[in-house]
């Protein structure tokens, strides 16, 4: 087993993202995941259904007693729900500025129930941005945190060179949301950018392919990868575990991770 990632992020009661998808996404790859659980959700294919903060002073607990212990190759965030979790986060994650940090900045669940603050988004670009060796917003997100609207795939390439502006060492916009029978996902870095485009695989069985992308690349980075090769092997994994979805529940559901 190689690569240690310590996620910090909120858990799902119905197995399909969060906490629970970064586990299964890390350990399919040949990881070890390790948790610092900042919310709880009452959630299933239709919907979250409720919501209950964790105490900053916990989470705190939790990801220095996992640090001093085990050890971490890389950090992945997913649903950080207000500024509070958001400064406790950035204070824990910028005392290691050497492990790679991905950034998923969730906002919105698929249902439509917000998972951040509205007035938490000025803290996360402010503060955990920064701190990021690659961020991956959908492109909600990244409108909410860029201020314009993507219709395009130049629209795309724009505002990802935009975001990374903002601080983050790279970002990846995926374009799933976007219309099109092919689904672009554009990387941003200081060097240029690369768009890596698949055809779309029609299904409602999509939840949680934010985080378990996202988790993907954390453990890719773990154990060793750079980012490009990192992206990729995510993406052909997350296409795998959509193609594969066991068709549970009566909304959005959840994929197969158990591939590797």
């Amino acid at each position: 087993m190689r690569g240690r990632v310590l996620v910090i992020a909120g858990s799902d009661s119905g197995g399909g993202a969060g906490i629970q998808a970064d586990i299964k996404t890390v350990a399919a790859l040949g990881g070890y995941a390790t948790t610092a659980i900042t919310a709880l959700t009452a959630q299933d294919t239709q919907g979250v259904h409720g919501v209950f903060a964790v105490p900053p002073s916990f989470l705190r607990r939790q990801i220095e007693i996992v640090l001093a212990d085990i050890g971490a190759d890389a950090f992945k965030t997913g649903m950080l729900p207000d500024e509070a979790t958001i400064e406790t986060v950035a204070d824990m994650v910028g005392r290691h500025a050497g492990i790679p940090f991905v950034l998923d900045p969730v906002m919105i669940a698929k249902g439509g129930h917000r998972l951040l603050a509205e007035g938490a988004v000025g803290c996360l670009t402010r503060r955990l941005v920064p701190l990021a060796t690659l961020m991956t917003p959908n492109v909600p997100e990244a409108e909410a945190l860029a201020g314009r609207a993507i219709h395009t795939r130049a629209d795309q390439i724009e505002v990802a060179k935009r975001l990374l502006a903002l601080g983050a060492r790279a970002v990846l916009l995926k374009g799933a949301h976007m219309e099109g029978e092919e689904i672009a996902d554009v990387l941003a870095t200081p060097e240029g950018t690369d768009i890596f485009v698949a055809p779309r695989i029609v299904t409602r069985h999509t939840h949680g392919t934010g985080c378990t992308l996202a988790s993907a690349i954390a453990i890719s980075l773990a154990q060793g990868l750079s980012l490009s090769p990192a992206v990729a092997r995510a993406r052909a994994y997350v296409r795998e575990a959509i193609a594969a979805a066991p068709g549970f529940g009566g909304g959005h559901g959840p994929l197969n991770h158990s591939l590797g």
